[in-house]
C-alpha cells in the first residue's frame, strides 16, 4: 500500500493554516472540547471495543482505558489551550543594522509533525490541539491497541474541521498497521519532524530507522532520594503519590533512595505503600528492616536488573545508600533523564541535588507526578523531550515552533 497520499495531503494543508485566524483556531478548540463530551458514548463503545483485546493486566491497560471522566479532562485540556496566547509571530529579536537593513526573528510553526504513539488515545486530541494551535499539521501513527479509539476520536475532529470549512487534513491519522510507521519513518520530503510517544523500545527504534528529525520523548526511570534530613511526613506523601497516583505513566516512581542513617524510618515511610499493594524489591541492608514490618507476599530481594527499570505498574526498587554523593552517582547511571527528586531539609543538599542532576525535571520536595504539560501551565503535552536540542521537559506550544529571520530593506546590495 502507498502512503504517499496522506503525506501529501497533509503538506497540502499545511500551506492552508497560515489562513486560518487565531479567533477562529481557538473557536475550533473550545467547540471540539464540547463535541467530545457529547459524543463521549460512541468514543467510549469504541473504546471498550479495544479493551477486549488487551489483558488487563497489561501496564498499557490504564494508558487505553477511557472513561467519562478522562473524556472530560481531555476537553478541559483542550480548552486550556484555546485559553493560552500562541507563541506564532513573536518577535523574538528585532534590530536595525549600520546599512540600515531591519531584521527581525519570528516565530513559526514548525510544518508537518508526525507523531508515534502507542496505547495512548488521549494523544490523539492533545497532539492535534497543540499543533493545531501553533499552525502545524499533525500526522499520527497510533498503535493498532488503540485503532477504535483513535478512530473515533478523529472522526469527531474532523467534523469539527469541516463544519468550519478547514482542511480536514491537518490532522491524517494513519492507518494502524506496522507498515504505516516505515512510511512515516522515511517520508522525508513532507514531514518535518518525528517525536516518538511509548516505550524505550519504539523511541530506540525510530531513533535508528528515522530519516526525519526525531524529538526524543524518552521513557521514564525515575528516581526519589530520602535525604538524612528528610522529613517522615512529607516524605511518606510524596513517594506514595510519585507511585501510586497512576502507574503507568513515564512520570512514575522507579527507585527509592534512602540515606542508610534513616533506615529505621524505612518501615513508616513505606507504609502507604503496603496499603496500596505495591511490590518491592529491595537491597539486602533495606530488605533486613523491611522484612519484619512490610507484608511478606510484596517483598522481594531486588536483582541488579531491577535498577534501571521502568516498571509502568506498582513495583518498586529500593537502594540505600551512604550519602548524598552515592545517591548522585546511582541517579547518574540508571536515570533516563526525565523527573528526578530530593525529598530534604538541607538546603546544601537540595542545591546540589538540583544543579547536578542532569534531568528534564528535578525536582526538591515534591512529587514527580507533577511532570506534565498540563500541571506547568503548558496546557496540554505534545510528549516530555528528554534530549537537549530544541526541546527538554513538557513539550507545549512554544516548543511546537521554529523561527524564520524577516530582513526589509530598501534597495541595499551586499559588497
Amino acid at each position: 500500500m502507498s502512503y504517499i497520499s496522506y503525506f501529501e495531503k497533509a503538506q497540502k494543508a499545511s500551506r492552508s493554516m497560515a489562513g486560518i485566524g487565531k479567533e477562529q483556531t481557538d473557536l475550533v478548540l473550545k467547540e471540539l472540547a464540547e463535541a467530545l463530551v457529547l459524543h463521549s458514548a460512541e468514543i467510549l463503545a469504541e473504546n471498550l471495543k479495544d479493551l477486549a483485546r488487551m489483558p488487563i493486566e497489561d501496564p498499557k491497560y490504564d494508558r487505553l482505558k477511557l472513561s467519562q471522566e478522562r473524556i472530560q479532562g481531555i476537553a478541559n485540556d483542550i480548552k486550556s489551550v484555546a485559553g493560552l496566547t500562541s507563541p506564532l509571530g513573536e518577535i523574538l529579536s528585532d534590530k536595525t543594522l549600520e546599512n540600515q537593513l531591519h531584521i527581525q526573528k519570528i516565530r513559526v510553526p514548525l510544518g508537518v509533525i508526525g507523531v508515534i504513539y502507542e496505547a495512548r488515545p488521549n494523544v490523539t486530541a492533545d497532539v492535534f490541539s497543540l499543533c493545531f494551535k501553533t499552525g502545524n499539521v499533525a500526522v499520527l501513527k497510533g498503535g493498532s491497541d488503540a485503532e477504535f479509539s483513535n478512530l473515533a476520536i478523529t472522526k469527531v475532529i474532523q467534523s469539527v474541521l469541516s463544519k468550519h470549512e478547514i482542511n480536514p487534513d491537518v490532522l491524517t491519522l494513519l492507518p494502524a498497521e506496522r507498515a504505516a510507521t516505515e512510511a512515516l519513518l522515511h517520508a522525508v520530503g513532507f514531514v518535518d519532524v518525528l517525536i516518538p510517544r511509548g516505550s524505550q523500545s519504539l523511541i530506540s527504534y525510530v531513533r535508528a530507522e528515522s530519516k526525519i528529525p526525531v524529538i526524543e520523548t524518552g521513557a521514564g526511570i525515575v528516581h526519589t532520594y530520602f535525604d538524612e534530613s528528610g522529613d517522615l511526613e512529607k516524605g511518606k506523601a510524596i513517594v506514595f503519590n510519585a507511585k501510586t497516583r497512576r502507574v503507568s505513566v513515564c512520570n512514575s516512581l522507579d527507585c527509592l533512595l534512602i540515606n542508610q542513617n534513616r533506615l529505621a524510618d524505612l518501615p513508616a515511610l513505606l507504609s502507604p505503600l503496603a496499603d496500596g499493594q505495591v511490590e518491592l524489591f529491595a537491597d539486602e541492608k533495606s530488605y533486613e528492616i523491611l522484612k519484619h514490618t512490610y507484608p511478606s507476599t510484596l517483598l522481594n530481594r531486588a536483582k541488579p536488573e531491577h535498577f534501571g527499570t521502568e516498571f509502568l505498574s506498582l513495583k518498586l526498587a529500593v537502594k540505600t545508600v551512604s550519602d548524598l554523593e552515592e545517591a548522585l552517582n546511582h541517579i547518574a547511571d540508571y536515570s533516563s533523564k526525565h523527573s528526578e527528586a530530593i525529598i530534604s531539609e538541607d538546603a546544601d543538599h537540595i542545591a546540589k541535588f538540583l544543579n547536578q542532576v542532569d534531568a528534564a525535571a528535578v525536582y526538591a520536595n515534591a512529587s514527580t507526578g507533577f511532570t506534565d504539560g498540563a500541571q506547568f501551565g503548558l496546557g496540554a503535552e505534545i510528549g516530555i523531550s528528554t534530549q537537549k536540542l530544541h526541546a527538554r521537559g513538557p513539550m507545549g506550544l512554544d516548543e511546537l515552533t521554529s523561527y524564520k529571520w524577516v530582513v526589509q530593506g530598501d534597495g541595499q546590495i551586499r559588497k
